[in-house]
């Protein structure tokens, strides 16, 4: 069973900047992706960013320029950095990996952490 365990999140004003870290217990071999998704009241759960196991990145076109997503594979870890934060950016930010399975994946995911940016 994969574990995803994050952390970081939590209340900012508009213009300020968050962290969002995840650890998980797959191993750098089996990802096929591994990012971060969220997901507002009444909406649905959306990309954010996401690393690829070949180093390339994919960001929502709403947080490119703000945001940037980095992975430390030695610890197992994706980061968010989240800046120029807006009010429209609050939402509970969920971890995702994809391991491989068979050609093609497995969604795992974390147990999600709240962001919430005030105007």
């Amino acid at each position: 069973q994969v574990q995803l365990v994050e952390s970081g999140g939590g209340l900012v004003q508009a213009g300020g900047s968050l962290r969002l870290s995840c650890a998980t217990s797959a191993s750098t071999f089996s990802i096929n992706a591994i990012g971060w998704y969220r997901q507002a009241p009444g909406n649905k759960r959306e990309l954010v960013a996401a690393i690829s196991g070949g180093g390339s990145t994919n960001y929502a076109d709403s947080v490119k320029g703000r945001f940037t997503i980095s992975r430390d594979n030695a610890k197992n870890t994706v980061n968010l950095q989240m800046n120029n934060l807006k009010p429209e950016d609050t939402a509970v930010y969920y971890c995702n990996v994809k391991t491989k399975y068979g050609v093609g994946y497995v969604d795992h995911w974390g147990q999600g952490t709240q962001v919430t940016v005030s105007s």
